[in-house]
């Protein structure tokens, strides 16, 4: 019995091969692609082999709006990537967000940061003041600042309901003819009896008449699994689980004064790292890192919900907490959370027939943002590598083995910058002993410097160069020796010494292993 919700029946314009592709994945379960999951990746990958005219099923378990409280903030990166795919559309008519930078408020000093401009330097800081009490932050006032607020060309990200983007992507995947959606739920895979070929999934279908789940099977000449965080593939073709340090814990919170329009925020406290930005006209997301077996957060300290209101509250801008307790105070209940995971990459193609990409085979802690950036680059990259110019037929599996391996040449001077920041950034942001705590003040220190041009092209995904960021981690390291030798007098030379070495290594066991994870792989 079929359950689709795409188009599966021919416009007056669609040709008849795709009228009888339509009916064939219709009737038969067959296409030449089976995508596994219709989030991000998912629907970005299946449009855009579908505009290359390949016939398309793509799979997902619930085509209801989702409630998540990550897969918000878009990058000025992924926003490009999204516009390369022809899917800018998609952030149109969902009350979206334009982000032009970060803010990060550090034990209540204030730095606010834009995106730079595309092969820009070093520049002064925006603003760097002390956070006013009223959450108004005074404007810049040299003419470079005006200069730059009216400058048009500046990336800009987008910042949204993740439920509403999603949609908005399954809505265009919908109108594709080259495409057939089905709402079913992936068990497994379906293997060749003599050979190692992938040759589809195995699903279970709800049958509406009944309301029971009935065994089903779709199949494809590549089958793409992207069925996100919580992969039910990842075990068997990756073998590998993310590393989980902490949770997210978030609130929604209504008319909340930020200290500036058009920024996410990064509040960094005693035990408080909390991520903030706007996602509608009248909401603002908060995101309350907190570690696992976090002593404030204990039972016997009163939980999640006694953390949030004694500990983050407290430490928040003035302008923010009347919107927070509010949302806070709402009910009773422990916010909704996420596990803050990271997942190296694995290369593809081991295994004919079938890749896993996404969320399914990469993660990096959400903190900043730069999840959905990496998945539309990877879509991307993708559906160039499987063109029909380099794989004109997707069963040759040579042929996709040698563009899988491709692709992951190209994606690494991006996603290793993305993932390693995330990872790093969180390592010194929620710094849980002395040297991570004194790399956090060099960081923060580095900003007000003015070296905030690549740090922040870093964050946006706009600059692809590795070898850089380990530049300007480790200049860092110095800046944070530096503090600590001014904190303790250049006169104890035995201990500025120790002190030197023991900051640039924590700053080295932080930094190196993830780079080399992430290079090497």
């Amino acid at each position: 019995m079929n359950h689709a919700t795409g188009a599966t029946s021919a416009a007056p314009s669609t040709s008849t091969l795709q009228s009888d592709l339509a009916a064939r994945r219709v009737k038969y379960h067959e296409a030449d692609v089976v995508v596994v999951g219709a989030g991000v990746f998912g629907c970005a990958v299946a449009n855009t082999l579908a505009n290359q005219g390949r016939s398309v099923i793509l799979l997902e378990r619930w085509m209801k709006e989702p409630n998540r409280i990550v897969g918000e903030l878009l990058q000025p990166g992924g926003y490009k990537s999204l516009q390369r795919l022809g899917l800018e559309h998609c952030v149109e008519e969902i009350d979206a967000i334009t982000n032009v930078g970060m803010d990060v408020i550090w034990y209540g000093r204030d730095m606010a940061m834009k995106y730079p401009y595309p092969d820009e330097g070093r520049r002064p800081p925006t603003q760097s003041t002390s956070l006013p009490t009223n959450g108004h932050a005074s404007r810049p006032t040299s003419s470079k600042a005006k200069h730059d607020e009216k400058e048009p060309i500046r990336p800009k990200g987008r910042s949204f309901h993740h439920g509403r983007f999603i949609m908005q992507l399954r809505r265009t995947c919908m109108r594709n003819p080259n495409i057939t959606i089905f709402e079913t739920e992936a068990v497994a895979t379906v293997k060749g009896e003599d050979s190692p070929e992938i040759q589809g999934v195995q699903t279970r279908t709800t049958n509406p008449a009944t309301g029971q789940k009935e065994a089903d099977c779709f199949f494809g000449q590549l089958t793409i699994i992207a069925d996100g965080y919580a992969s039910k593939f990842r075990k068997e073709y990756i073998g590998r689980a993310p590393v989980v340090r902490s949770k997210f814990y978030a609130l929604e919170l209504i008319d909340c004064a930020l200290p500036h329009t058009g920024y996410g925020h990064v509040v960094i406290g005693e035990k408080t790292l909390c991520l903030l930005y706007q996602i509608g006209t009248h909401e603002t997301r908060a995101l309350v890192n907190v570690p696992e077996k976090l002593p404030e957060a204990a039972p016997a300290a009163g939980g999640v919900r006694g953390y949030l209101a004694n500990v983050v509250l407290p430490q928040l801008p003035p302008s923010i907490q009347p919107s927070f307790h509010a949302a806070l105070a709402k009910d009773d209940k422990i916010p909704p959370s996420m596990p803050n995971s990271w997942l190296p990459p694995t290369k593809q193609g081991a295994h004919p027939g079938l890749v896993l990409l996404g969320d399914a085979m990469n993660m990096r802690h959400p903190l900043t943002g730069g999840g959905m950036t990496v998945a539309l680059n990877d879509a991307v990259l993708l559906s160039e590598e499987l063109s029909r110019a380099k794989v004109p037929d997707l069963g040759d599996y040579k042929a996709v083995r040698q563009a899988m391996a491709r692709l992951h040449a190209r994606r690494k001077p991006l996603t290793a910058i993305i993932n390693v920041l995330a990872q790093a950034l969180y390592s010194l942001f929620a710094a849980d002993d002395a040297n991570l705590a004194a790399l956090q003040r060099g960081c923060f220190a580095y900003f007000e410097m003015g070296w905030s041009a690549d740090p922040m092209g870093f964050l946006g995904g706009l600059i692809p160069r590795p070898l850089l960021l380990a530049y300007h981690f480790f200049t860092v390291a110095f800046v944070a020796i530096w503090l600590d030798w001014k904190d303790i007098g250049l006169w104890k030379v035995p201990l500025l010494l120790w002190r030197a070495v023991s900051i640039f290594w924590t700053a080295s066991v932080t930094f190196l292993p993830v780079m080399w994870e992430e290079l090497t792989c």
